[in-house]
């Protein structure tokens, strides 16, 4: 069984541009999301996703990798503002995520409440964290039938991880933002043992390669030292959460090592951070070993000795820049709103001070403008400022650069690479960069770099394999054996069963719906009989077991004279059995007004109905049938009738299979034929003429056989003593071979098979 379903991939935001990921997959009528952040550049609804292209009642789960705004944030809007809610659609995210995403949203809300564009309430806010459902690294979820996932770790910032997602047997890797370099609290990005079909991956830096850390950490240091020594003050924009505290970690381990500098503060300026370093003390266990061991060690690396939380009275910001040097790490990383901006703002005139760029910064925000060293800036008041302070940037973003993410993509080995998260010049460089890679290397990877609402279709041709249980794999069947039963699918799986095991490996259990139908009868028994073997042919007469005498038509339906004038049609319901009992019922019902019925009941019928008739010289009429089918397309036709008299057995032993049953024999252009009356196999020189006598022979058989016989094809009809039966598998016409026998062998045969048992179980399917 094969088919060629199509994997439907839709970004609603970060294709081809950095901020608001959300990216939809479709596959086999189901919908996962990943991520749903907004874009830092922007506010209120222009910030958001495209969500208004999705149907998000038909969301099956949503996926969240990290707790960064441009991952995160638009999932209330989506959770309680749209019809996802009208749905059956789960969220997931693992327990750091959850835990640092509440106070996230708990400050985005308190941020926006202040403009007139707010995306969502508090309220709105508390109600959806309470539907997030939390996960672990390495938990294997299966949010619905036919779909699973399992979270890895990502690095990048605690808590966030990549998911390896199955839908349907199609495996689908999303990373999300990740790193592959460990750094002083963080784990690197895994590698999934699995290998994907598809992999969704971040493009952020493009062909950029970043240098070493231990490299850009003594830079680092160095440049804050001597701003420091040159009596300025030192701006370090971050987020709240994520790289900051790396920096504090480098901060703190520098300022205990130079004693000079013990008299320098190194504030913190935000609330969110001072919430959630508890976060970070609670998940210490999915850090590093270089953590896990200092906190084994009763030594709290998230303790700072050198670094104090700056508390936020008002004007606090032109108090810091009126006092003595310091290093301040101020929210947001973008400088488009805040204390950072505010800090900015003041410090931007004296050239003494310094701005420190440390993470990737999005086009159209201030942090990306100031990099190109403006001679001014403009204030949040729309007035000009003298840019005076010194502008550097030193990339700590937890991103991977060229060197590690085409390692990545080489070791996942997947089929089709999707590029998003990257603004569109690096990733088009990207592509061309791996493109080429896999074209030394002779790999066919199709490399996909989509556009928001681009919908991009990829198609995999895959076989669907129904395995054998119970009773159907205690015999390892051979080549060409046809096998039978139940075919059973649940989650896109599929288990072939003999009926008897349904109830033990599938929980199910079978039955036969029997139907009875009671009809009037105005004719005799014998007309209703004459009818019926006109149009099924052979009609089965007998008793059941209660005495009553029954009439079975094809093998399925039972008509028994249970009163004088009525009939009970009774049959096993099935869709073939159910359609013999229809025209069964309809022949009967219009017994009465036939005009056969009545030439038959004034005087005899002078003809007989061949096709009921099962005696010798019925199958004579047969036989002479068949030959003339054959004699009027191919010429002259010879019986041939076998050697019965056991002379030169030993001298022909190699033919004897083909000489005791009886044959047709005939000859066209010097190729000669032999058609075996009881098998029916055609045996020739000439394959074209084989095919071409195969063929007239099948319409023979067609045309001579009953209805009876060509429904009745279970079971073999041919039994010799000392032989094996013969298979009937190439025609159904087995009762007429079986008749063929009687007319050349003397022998007593077996009976044919019980018509009382039915030719297949109900619900039998068979899988070639």
């Amino acid at each position: 069984m094969a088919d060629s379903p199509t994997l439907s991939i839709t970004l609603l935001g970060a294709g081809q541009e950095v901020g608001r990921s959300c990216c939809v997959l479709r596959y086999r009528g189901k919908t996962i999301v990943c991520d749903a952040g907004v874009h830092p550049a922007y506010s209120g609804m222009a910030s958001l996703p495209f969500i208004d292209e999705l149907d998000w009642s038909t969301v099956d789960a949503i996926l969240i990798t990290h707790f960064h705004l441009d991952h995160a944030a638009a999932l209330t809007y989506i959770m309680e503002k749209t019809n996802f809610r009208d749905g059956k659609g789960k969220v997931y995210m693992t327990h750091p995520t959850k835990a640092v995403h509440k106070f996230m949203m708990q400050d985005f809300v308190r941020m926006s409440s202040s403009s007139s564009d707010a995306l969502f309430t508090p309220l709105e806010m508390s109600m959806s964290l309470s539907s997030i459902i939390p996960v672990s690294a390495h938990q294997l979820i299966l949010p619905c039938p036919g779909v699973s996932f399992t979270p890895y770790h990502a690095g990048h910032v605690l808590g966030a991880c990549m998911y390896l997602i199955d839908i349907a047997g199609l495996k689908i890797l999303y990373t999300g933002d990740y790193s592959r370099e460990e750094d002083r609290h963080l784990v690197k990005a895994e590698v999934p043992p699995t290998r994907p079909d598809v992999l969704i991956v971040e493009s952020t830096y493009g062909v950029q390669t970043l240098e070493g850390r231990e490299e850009k950490e003594l830079r680092f240091t160095s440049l804050v030292h001597s701003i420091i020594r040159r009596g300025g003050h030192v701006l370090l924009p971050t987020f709240a959460l994520g790289r900051a505290q790396e920096l504090l970690l480098i901060l703190d381990e520098y300022w205990k090592k130079h004693p000079d500098l013990h008299n320098v503060p190194i504030y913190y300026a935000s609330n969110l951070a001072r919430k959630c370093m508890a976060v970070y003390q609670t998940y210490i266990h999915t850090m590093n070993a270089n953590i896990r061991s200092r906190f084994a060690k009763r030594d709290n690396p998230f303790v700072f000795k050198h670094i104090s939380n700056l508390p936020q009275p008002r004007g606090w910001e032109r108090k810091i820049a009126e006092g003595p040097p310091c290093v301040v790490l101020a929210s947001p990383g973008f400088l488009q709103t805040g204390p950072s901006r505010e800090l900015l703002e003041l410090w931007a005139p004296d050239p003494r001070n310094g701005l420190i760029i440390t993470g990737y910064s999005i086009e159209g925000t201030l942090a990306r403008d100031i990099m190109n060293e403006p001679e001014e800036i403009l204030s949040l008041k729309g007035h000009t400022i003298s840019r005076k302070l010194s502008v550097d940037y030193i990339s700590f973003s937890a991103h991977v650069d060229y060197s590690q993410n085409s390692e990545f993509i080489e070791q996942v080995k997947a089929q089709h690479v999707v590029l998003v998260h990257g603004e569109a010049t690096a990733m088009g460089r990207l592509r061309a960069a791996m493109a080429a890679r896999f074209k030394d290397r002779d790999e066919d990877v199709k490399i996909h770099t989509p556009r928001n609402l681009e919908e991009l279709e990829l198609s995999f041709r895959g076989e669907r394999v129904a395995k054998a249980i119970g009773t159907l794999a205690s015999k390892p069947p051979q080549e060409n054996d046809i096998i039978s039963g139940l075919l059973v699918s649940k989650d896109y799986s599929y288990t072939l069963l003999d009926p008897r095991d349904l109830r033990d490996f599938a929980g199910l259990s079978t039955c036969i719906v029997t139907q009875r139908q009671r009809v009037a009868l105005g004719v005799g028994w014998d007309l209703v009989r004459w009818h019926l073997e006109g149009m099924f042919g052979k009609v089965e007469d007998g008793f059941d077991k209660d005495g009553v005498r029954t009439l079975r038509v094809m093998g399925v339906v039972d008509l028994k004279h249970t009163a004088e004038h009525e009939l009970t049609l009774e049959w096993d319901s099935s869709a073939s059995n159910d359609m013999i009992a229809d025209s069964t019922l309809t022949l009967i019902t219009g017994i009465d007004t036939s005009p056969a019925s009545v030439k038959l009941t004034s005087q005899p019928c002078a003809h007989a109905h061949p096709h009921a008739d099962s005696k010798n010289e019925s199958s004579y009429t047969r036989i002479q049938i068949l030959a003339e089918f054959l004699e009027n397309h191919f010429g002259e036709v010879e019986l041939h009738m076998p050697d019965t008299t056991g002379e030169d057995q030993h001298d022909h032993e190699q033919d004897e299979d083909a000489n005791r049953d009886p044959a047709l024999i005939l000859r066209v252009d010097e190729a000669d034929a032999h058609i075996n009356l009881v098998t029916l196999v055609v045996t020739c020189t000439s394959e074209t003429l084989r095919k071409r006598i195969e063929t007239v022979l099948d319409m023979a058989v067609s045309t001579i056989s009953s209805l009876t016989e060509l429904f009745k094809t279970s079971a073999p009809m041919m039994n010799e003593e000392g032989a094996v039966d013969k298979a009937m598998q190439k025609y159904p016409s087995q009762q007429l071979s079986d008749e063929l026998t009687a007319n050349v062998e003397s022998e007593t045969k077996p009976p044919p098979q019980d018509a009382a048992a039915p030719s297949e179980s109900e619900g039998t399917v068979e899988v070639a």
